[in-house]
């Protein structure tokens, strides 16, 4: 008797070791890989070069560690319910998997394809892959009715005492010789981008994990929050397209902070470390049960807040031309490189927010189109949560002072003369934020011209947005 294969539908989880859907999909039969080129995965690769550069990278090392497997990854281009029918019937397959979304519109989409094959009498199998620890897991405990945990410390609490699960089950998985239709692997010039040698690949994700934990994993707490130093992890685009899996790194980093034999400070470190990828896993929880943030704050009496979507300074704020020299190094890092660093960001966005009233839906649709990694809950998390409509519970809005957080973080400049090339070669001491925030030192810096002057006062725009806020909220 002929084993029907069972068909598996790589998205963002583009690697073969510790995966969730595929040792899912391998219980059913041998599997038949396949890639769907649908229009909304190309028009976000056309958004950002760099992303596709990266993704088709990571698509072509996925085909290669396939063949070596006596395998190929089978593309179509199109609709994703018509391709998938369209191979499951020429393949009398007994039915198809793929790991699960994280995004409103794909949530939505990605149930309602189950339910089309289940009609047909095909079987669905949907994988939580991406998270180190799946939603439902987590949210058991809090009844039928959950819709998951929205404040980040009890989350944690949770997360922490649950555990990680292994799929490292190379004998099990069976690839299917397929003998059907294949269009070519996607090319980053089809999108605007161009080749990267290595950039996607799963052994580049493990090497720069392998790295990270033998060089700056120990001083990780003492570090991630100065943008000069080489301090994170810089994993986030191989967690967003799965060339690397957050259970491996999870459990990599779990095994160093137990060892008897690391310090204190090393324990610290680690154990950070660890909160920052929960709470990847936090956002994607939230938006599994609350799919709708994308569209909407998460903290329903922040629906109705009157954010501007325009402002005067926005497109200063978007080419790194703020006056505020952290946040313009961010930006322009952001745009050469396709990466900011975690805490720039936050200050960016504080930026947008709060000095110039700006939605977070514009700054998020804005880097949206200059960032590598393609991870919308993170995204839609992330800037909630700096907005203050979001999972963060504070009283207030946290709004972060821009020359305060130079000073901080960047007190010689070093991060700040390497993407702002107006401030390159002017001493710190002359700067406007060097001592103080007096307007009256401004003038011998922006007297010509080379770097832009403030797009706002601070303190003034602050002040004014809590204003606005209170008022709003009174009853």
């Amino acid at each position: 008797m002929t084993v029907r294969p069972f068909v598996y539908r790589f998205r963002k989880d583009l690697r073969l070791d510790d995966h969730a859907g595929l040792t899912a999909a391998a219980s059913h039969g041998p599997v038949l890989p396949l890639l769907i080129l649908d229009d909304d995965l190309c028009e976000r690769l056309r958004l950002s070069p760099q992303r596709a550069a990266f993704f088709c990278s990571a698509v072509t090392a996925l085909d290669a560690d396939l063949r070596q497997h006596g395998s190929r990854l089978i593309v179509r281009r199109g609709a994703p319910k018509r391709e998938l029918l369209r191979v499951l019937q020429e393949l009398h397959a007994l039915g198809a998997g793929w790991s699960a979304a994280y995004d409103g519109n794909q949530i939505e989409n990605d149930r309602a394809l189950q339910s089309a094959l289940e009609e047909r009498g095909f079987v669905a199998r949907m994988v939580h892959d991406a998270p180190a620890i799946p939603p439902d897991e987590i949210t058991a405990v809090r009844g039928d009715d959950s819709r998951g945990y929205r404040a980040f410390a009890p989350y944690f609490q949770a997360w922490s005492e649950r555990s990680v699960k292994s799929y490292e089950s190379p004998l099990l998985l069976r690839f299917a010789r397929p003998e059907i239709e294949s269009g070519p692997l996607p090319q980053a010039s089809d999108f605007g981008g161009q080749h990267v040698d290595g950039g996607g690949a799963p052994l580049q994700g493990r090497r720069e994990l392998e790295a990270f934990l033998d060089l700056r994993a120990a001083d990780y707490a003492a570090n991630y929050r100065i943008p000069s130093v080489d301090g994170t992890s810089r994993l986030s685009a191989d967690l967003s397209f799965g060339t690397l899996s957050a259970r491996s790194v999870v459990r990599a980093v779990a095994e160093r902070a137990a060892n008897p034999l690391a310090i204190g400070e090393q324990r610290r470190s680690l154990r950070l470390y660890l909160r920052s990828l929960a709470r990847r896993d936090f956002f994607a929880q939230l938006s599994w049960f609350n799919p709708a943030t994308g569209k909407e704050p998460l903290q329903g009496k922040m629906r109705e807040f009157p954010w501007s979507t325009s402002h005067e300074a926005l497109e200063a704020w978007r080419t790194g031309t703020t006056g505020f020299p952290l946040v313009d190094a961010g930006i322009r890092q952001l745009r050469a490189t396709g990466w900011m660093h975690p805490h720039v960001r936050a200050v960016a966005a504080s930026l947008l927010c709060f000095d110039l009233g700006v939605d977070w839906r514009v700054g998020r649709s804005e880097w949206d189109r200059w960032l590598i990694e393609d991870d919308d809950a993170a995204a839609i998390g992330n800037w909630q949560w700096i907005a203050g409509v979001g999972a963060d519970m504070a009283q207030f809005p946290r709004i972060y002072n821009p020359q305060r957080q130079r000073r901080r973080f960047d007190p010689d400049a070093i991060y700040v003369r390497r993407w702002v090339e107006e401030l390159r070669h002017v001493p710190v001491e002359a700067w406007r934020d060097a001592a103080t925030d007096s307007p009256q030192l401004t003038l011998a810096l922006f007297a010509d011209k080379r770097y832009a002057a403030p797009i706002v006062d601070h303190a003034h725009a602050a002040r004014a947005f809590l204003r606005r806020y209170r008022q709003f909220l009174a009853p």
